[in-house]
């Protein structure tokens, strides 16, 4: 490896800062999952800030190898030459990105930006990933569609030098039905893909093979957890969760300072392929890993006769092949119905079947949200893959109501095949509440043609619990049994300082709270009004007292001088 960066930095070359992110990049490097190695937990040599600590449980890739290949030192978009000593030169085949590849990163940014608008992911941070997972799969080897020519494969996670996967999906994705293997472009492990998978082309089935399914995967994965990519915290944090590795880290982050100095599209299948990985090898495999095979024929592999090939036996049907349709397995006749802003309390459950009504276990059930909502799942998704389990049930994350109040609906699909589906409905109601208090209980008095000293503060809540953004309105009131504004008495001012007896368009703030503006008195005195009333039926009266000075009433006499 040492010569291999000696090759890379070669003397004369530009000092800039991708260099001294490449030498971090590669030092001390080892093959991830190797015996011995921290997976990334130690600091930087010469780092600013400490390595986010995040567990190699669950991650993208299963810490499969990558490739190694350093940005040039040269710069994609060098500023203009100096007019003395060594010109910048340009690195057009490192900074070049198939065009199909670079399409499906941008599709992703922009989708990601919004529906995930607080994650800031940057398109080149999805192409520094896929040189170093794949070499934008394999220099742009793709068809129209953004599918790889053949698969891309990663090694057997058989813990021989790498980490101990054991199968989980049954060879669907990778061919492997002993261990798993890392796969497509964005190197997702299968267990990975089973819910981070995404359709980013629009096909109906997310494909990790498919460009486009896998750089809007990968966005997802990257901006899960609420992190900003903004942020160094939030992006070391994002990319050691796709491979934990201090030395990954570092080369992602080079290629990530390479493209954001500029990049272009190159026509597909004409990018560069690395030729360097973290395990030694050259490149990834483009079919499932295996015993060797051997030509029949002579003993020692000789020409001569060959025996003509049996024919491949036919491929057993997967668990999807065997799912006739899917079932309702939570909500029976119950309505899914929430308040804005809150949880649903019931969750969706589906049940796989075969024709005969028996389960399917192992099956990929997609839940979508569907229609003018901005409900999400718990995480932020509108979709959300999930395997059934022994009992073919499949159960979809919480739902949670946005501030979009009205129906919508959750489709569910198989992944992969098709059979039909069901389908849910879930309403969102405005927020409410069902109880306003006062906050005070000083008595509310006013002089003729003066101002209330107090302002009305109530507090809303709703079974208990405070009850924030509920919509109010304020009236003062003729009498307790005729809720019309009243034409006398107090009043509230608006703008333009003229009298109003009625507010709309209130609102509770984040603690329940309803502050209500100054009230002000006419010339009629008595005892007047004011009612309350919320979205949720919450009402409340409160009296204001309007009354003369008394005038009986004179100051106490000053005491006398001391004779």
């Amino acid at each position: 490896m040492a010569a291999h960066i000696g090759r890379r930095l070669r003397k004369g070359a530009a000092t800039t800062a991708v260099a001294a992110a490449a030498v971090a990049a590669l030092s001390a490097s080892q093959a991830p999952g190797a015996p011995g190695e921290d997976h990334g937990r130690q600091a930087a040599a010469g780092a600013s800030a400490p390595v986010p600590d995040v567990t190699a449980d669950g991650n993208a890739t299963g810490n499969s190898p990558y490739y190694t290949d350093l940005p040039p030192l040269n710069s994609p978009n060098p500023s203009p030459s100096p007019t003395v000593g060594t010109p910048v030169s340009r690195g057009p085949a490192e900074a070049g990105i198939p065009a199909t590849v670079l399409d499906a990163y941008k599709k992703a940014e922009a989708e990601l930006r919004s529906s995930k608008p607080g994650c800031n992911l940057p398109w080149q941070l999805l192409a520094a990933i896929g040189k170093v997972e794949s070499g934008h799969a394999r220099g742009g080897r793709v068809d129209a569609d953004g599918t790889t020519l053949s698969p891309i494969l990663g090694p057997q996670l058989d813990g021989n030098g790498f980490a101990l996967i054991k199968d989980t999906d049954h060879g669907e994705y990778d061919g492997n039905s002993n261990y798993d293997q890392a796969v497509g472009p964005m190197q997702f492990i299968p267990s990975t893909w089973a819910w981070a998978g995404r359709d980013g082309n629009g096909d109906g089935k997310a494909d990790p093979n498919n460009v486009y399914d896998a750089a809007l995967a990968a966005g997802h994965y990257l901006c899960r957890n609420d992190w900003d990519l903004s942020g160094e915290a939030g992006l070391h944090s994002a990319i050691l969760s796709y491979n934990n590795s201090q030395d990954y880290l570092n080369l992602v982050l080079s290629w990530l300072e390479y493209y954001r100095k500029g990049s272009h599209s190159v026509p597909d299948g004409t990018g560069g392929v690395p030729s360097h990985r973290s395990d030694g090898g050259s490149k990834h495999t483009t079919k499932p890993s295996g015993p060797p095979k051997t030509k029949p024929g002579k003993p020692g592999g000789g020409k001569g006769h060959h025996d003509p090939k049996p024919p491949k036996p036919p491929k057993p049907p997967t668990p999807s092949d065997t799912v006739d349709h899917l079932e309702d397995a939570s909500t029976g006749n119950a309505k899914l119905t929430a308040m804005a802003g809150d949880a649903f309390a019931q969750r969706i459950g589906t049940r796989a079947e075969t024709k005969a009504g028996s389960a399917v276990g192992k099956v990929r059930i997609r839940f979508t949200i569907t229609g003018d909502t901005d409900a999400t799942f718990a995480g932020g998704e509108t979709v959300a893959t999930i395997a059934t389990d022994a009992k073919g049930v499949a159960l979809a994350p919480a739902l949670e109501a946005g501030e979009k109040t009205g129906t919508f609906k959750i489709t569910t699909a198989v992944v992969g095949h098709k059979a039909k589906g069901v389908d849910y409905t879930a309403t969102v109601t405005a927020r409410a509440a069902d109880t306003l208090a006062r906050t005070s209980d000083t008595p509310l008095t006013c002089t003729p043609g003066g101002e209330f000293a107090d302002q009305v503060q109530v507090k809303a809540t709703y079974k208990g619990t405070v009850a924030d953004k509920v919509a109010a309105t304020a009236t003062l009131i003729k009498s307790a049994d005729d809720a019309t504004e009243n034409d006398k008495g107090p009043y509230f001012k608006d703008a333009d300082g003229k009298a109003v007896r009625t507010l709309t368009g209130l609102e509770t703030d984040g603690k329940g709270l309803l502050t209500l503006p100054k009230l002000y008195a006419d010339d009629a005195t008595g005892t007047f009004l004011l009612r309350i009333t919320t979205t949720g039926g919450a009402t409340l009266t409160v009296e204001l007292q309007v009354a003369a000075a008394d005038a009986s009433a004179s100051p106490s006499p000053s005491p006398s001088a001391t004779p």
